[in-house]
């Protein structure tokens, strides 16, 4: 009878050791967080484009008389801000189409024709033809332009040439420019020759470097401030701002901005291969990796990589080197940082038989803003000194480009 005393007492004080330690192992692995603590803190905030902001849009618009200077890429989400802007009852007038078109299928260089827009029976001014500066006649019947254009944030790239003649146009008729502002992806950094006041053409307007570092709403406010429109004058302008946006910020484009800029990595290439649409040599025109690949035929057994340009409707028509074979360079899956870099082109310059057929020279010129890089190349330089002539030209740049951010 004791025995069966002394095992009940044992288990008594026992049991709730055990429990007690068992709590306590358990309690010693933490439980799974079922909700991060300011979680919110960590969200990226969604990025905002200034043609996604439409009512506010509207409100600046309404009772106007409106034309667009837009492209493909002109879209707010998926659909085209043309569409959005008529839907919502804007008077539209006319779309002025930039170099590429409306659409945004004509080769590089092609001439525009005006014309109408099928989907929405809009009329179509070519801005890329005879004359790409809006005439007084094509604005009369206007009260402001809408620009909304993705641009890569490169010198030669015409979009902010057009830019500039239609802020030009209206400054001269006492017309306002709206700008809605996009996302620069090349952006983050300042880089290359600034451009000589001799060199200024359609490829080049502005004494800025080759990779400027401005979104289309910064450099136009920067064109006004700097008083580059004829006779001083201002150009009556409001930029619609992005919402949470940093000029290091990466950004994938939706929609390509030109035939031959297809993908990121074309654009990330583009301040570096755009060097070559003054030389002799392919960018990949006429293939499928554009601004990703360069060469020519006459590296046949110097370089390995070998690609051949065909005709392609809506990309290029009558590539260089149309059905023959080119050897280069394939650079469609190096990690490129943001950055310009001569690497490639004084490679393809030292491994060129001919040297004297490597340049185009006054095209290269023009799209470089200087003749001192072709001459620096052939004078044997290498990267490091060609820049550091660039240098003070670039530290006076950034200077001046510092008033006129929008964004950090």
């Amino acid at each position: 009878m004791m025995a069966k005393y002394k095992i009940i007492i044992v288990a008594l004080v026992i049991l709730p050791l055990l429990s007690l330690c068992s709590k306590k192992a358990t309690s010693s692995v933490p439980e799974p967080a079922t909700e991060t603590p300011n979680a919110e803190k960590f969200i990226q905030p969604k990025l905002v484009l200034g043609a996604e902001q439409i009512d506010l849009l509207i409100t600046k618009v309404a009772s106007k008389s409106v034309a667009l200077v837009v492209n493909n890429t002109s879209l707010i989400g998926k659909t085209h801000l043309a569409d959005t802007l008529k839907s919502r009852g804007v008077n539209i007038r006319k779309i002025f189409a930039p170099e590429h078109g409306f659409r945004g299928t004509a080769d590089a260089g092609e001439h525009v024709k005006d014309g109408v827009d099928i989907k929405t029976g809009l009329s179509l001014v070519s801005l890329y033809g005879s004359n790409r500066k809006p005439t007084p006649e094509q604005l009369a019947d206007v009260d402001v332009i809408i620009f909304d254009i993705q641009d890569v944030g490169v010198r030669f790239y015409t979009y902010i040439s057009t830019l500039h003649l239609v802020m030009e146009a209206c400054s001269a008729l006492n017309k306002k420019v709206i700008v809605l502002d996009r996302p620069n992806p090349n952006g983050s950094y300042v880089d290359g020759p600034v451009l000589e006041p001799s060199f200024k053409s359609f490829l080049g307007m502005h004494t800025i470097p080759l990779v400027h570092g401005l979104t289309i709403g910064e450099l136009a406010q920067m064109i006004n401030g700097e008083g580059w429109l004829p006779e001083g004058r201002k150009c009556e302008l409001e930029v619609i701002t992005m919402k949470n946006w940093k000029h290091t910020d990466f950004y994938s484009l939706p929609e390509k901005p030109s035939p031959n800029l297809p993908n990121d990595q074309a654009i990330r290439l583009y301040p570096s291969l755009g060097l070559f649409e003054g030389t002799n040599l392919s960018v990949g025109r006429g293939t499928q990796m554009p601004f990703q690949v360069v060469g020519h035929p006459d590296l046949k057994g110097i370089m390995p990589f070998e690609f051949t340009p065909v005709s392609i409707v809506g990309m290029a028509k009558n590539p260089p080197y149309e059905n023959k074979a080119c050897y280069g360079l394939d650079l469609r899956t190096i990690q490129m940082p943001p950055s310009l870099t001569l690497k490639y082109l004084l490679e393809m310059y030292n491994a060129f038989p001919d040297k004297n057929k490597f340049f185009n020279d006054r095209n290269f010129d023009t799209h470089l803003g200087t003749s001192k890089l072709r001459e620096q190349i052939k004078a044997g330089l290498t990267e490091e000194a060609i820049r550091q002539t660039w240098q003070k030209d670039l530290d006076t740049y950034k200077q001046m480009r510092a008033k006129y951010l929008l964004y950090p």
